[in-house]
């Protein structure tokens, strides 16, 4: 690819505003302060999340979509399209037209207009008879697709976002992409980078992986946290400020709280990513084993040599199942050896309805967690098991059937009432159970999954398949074992590492 001069000085700022469903709605004035950005993007899906969606969408078709972002960003409607900031958001969920037609109900009520993109394709539930008889196995386990999916969507990529911009869009809805998909659309259409323009794409990725967990990369998650907890009550949301060439700075919002370091940004690099070498995604093969992260100023930070190549000829897919029930409670627990009270108050409890639901016909639990926390249950091996005065006792239970785990219900307050001195406190009342949810993911071939693009009524088809090239494998980094010499000193690793 050539770029002009202009296009080498040419910067594009981009300010997430989510990390999740569940994130907070008041970061967008902040990214919209001023002239910090051109975009405005947000993430929302979690794997889980799509089953969540699922069960909305059956009970009312209108539903299925995340409402979080179109409730953030409706009070600015009137400055994001006075400022030209342009919107890209995967919160369309399980119904990324649904979401739509709902933006520009709420955008008319404004008086403001938009010129609205959806990508479709990724949900692929209507064509699962057909998958099963492919007999795709599981990436993980080897198994075969459970036998009643809730949801079922491939991780499509970037080219649909930026064939949107291309023909105009101000903004854009996907369904379930990956998450990095709504920033590297957006370099690919402001730079006009290629499909095998494996180095940029692997940096673009990058900048969207870096942004894509909103606050931890501005030290939310901060391994040093006492660095960054005195303004945690206004933490800054990130920005990338990106170039042609693929480098990008990383800052944040102005005047906010957070910090923006070689750590905070190293953190949220290896962050997921398995395989530094080798991170997969539908536009790229990424290497991020080469990366420069260079301190440039205060809350600024330049990463830059990423490397790519190409990507594989397929799309992870990510199915949910409803696998049984399951039921969560807590209570407090108080006084002389607390945590060895509290833990055999739990067990007794469980042998208490584990004789209830054996005399009902029930099988036995599926699964049973006893955690005493404060007690170093978090440490395992490494607890000090302390004579703590008071904890809190989490009891989960899984079961195949709700009616079972609705006897432990109705036993679950006897401590609190009749049966252990200490106990002086029971979170949330009377537990109810709910379905557990699975992830089943595989691999389907590209080819198999019609990405489309849907904007003023009508559907183009995008094509998302490898360009004629030869996959180059990222070289394997090999790692020299240190030797250590002369007098040791033990310390924590939290005193020498970050992650």
């Amino acid at each position: 690819m050539t770029s002009s001069l202009a296009d080498n000085k040419k910067i594009v700022r981009i300010g997430c505003s989510s990390a999740a469903w569940g994130d907070t709605l008041h970061s967008v004035p902040q990214l919209l302060k001023g002239d910090q950005i051109d975009y405005l993007v947000g993430d929302y899906l979690a794997e889980v999340t799509m089953a969540i969606l699922a069960k909305m969408k059956a009970k009312n078709p209108d539903g299925g979509f995340v409402p979080d972002w179109a409730l953030s960003v409706q009070p600015h409607l009137a400055e994001i399209k006075e400022k030209g900031i342009k919107l890209i958001t995967n919160a369309g969920g399980m119904n990324p037209l649904g979401c739509r037609d709902a933006f520009l109900k709420m955008a008319q009520e404004a008086g403001v207009d938009f010129k609205v993109a959806v990508i479709t394709g990724d949900d692929l539930m209507s064509q699962q008879d057909e998958i099963r008889e492919q007999n795709l196995r599981g990436m993980f386990d080897g198994k075969p697709l459970p036998d009643e999916m809730a949801s079922m969507n491939a991780y499509l990529g970037a080219r649909g976002i930026n064939e949107a911009l291309s023909r105009g869009a101000d903004v854009v809805i996907t369904g379930r992409s990956v998450d990095t998909a709504v920033v590297l659309g957006a370099l690919m259409h402001e730079f006009d980078w290629q499909p095998t323009d494996y180095d940029r794409l692997a940096a673009g990725s990058l900048a969207g992986h870096i942004i894509e967990c909103g606050c931890q990369a501005t030290g939310g998650l901060f391994t040093d946290w006492h660095e960054t907890c005195e303004d945690w009550d206004n933490m800054g949301f990130p920005i990338v400020e990106c170039s042609a060439d693929g480098s990008f700075m990383v800052t944040k919002a102005e005047n906010t709280g957070g910090q923006v370091s070689v750590g905070t940004v190293s953190e949220q690099i290896i962050y997921e990513i398995g395989d530094p070498a080798c991170y997969l995604l539908p536009d790229v093969t990424c290497d991020f084993t080469n990366v420069k992260v260079i301190q440039a100023g205060k809350n600024r930070v330049l990463v830059s040599d990423v490397l790519g190549c190409a990507p594989k000829d397929s799309y992870k897919v990510c199915g949910t199942y409803m696998d049984g029930f399951k039921l969560m409670t807590s209570y407090m627990v108080a006084g002389w050896q607390a945590g060895a009270k509290a833990r055999k108050i739990a067990e007794k409890l469980v042998e208490r309805v584990a004789r209830q639901i054996k005399a009902k016909g029930f099988e036995p639990f599926a699964e049973v967690s006893i955690e005493v926390i404060g007690a170093d249950d978090t440490y395992g091996i490494q607890a000090n098991h302390m004579a703590a005065r008071e904890v809190v006792v989490k009891i989960g239970l899984r079961h195949h059937k709700a009616e079972a785990l609705k006897l432990f219900a109705a036993e679950f307050a006897t401590p609190a009432v009749s049966m252990a001195q200490g106990v002086t406190g029971v979170f949330g009342g009377r537990p109810k159970p709910k379905p557990v949810v699975r992830v089943h993911s595989f691999l389907i071939d590209k080819t198999q999954v019609p990405v489309t693009l849907n904007l003023n009524g009508e559907k183009i088809p995008i094509d998302c398949t490898l360009p004629e090239t030869t996959p180059t494998p990222a070289e394997k980094v090999e790692i020299i074992p240190a030797i250590l010499e002369g007098d040791i000193t033990e310390v924590p690793l939290r005193a020498i590492a970050w992650g």
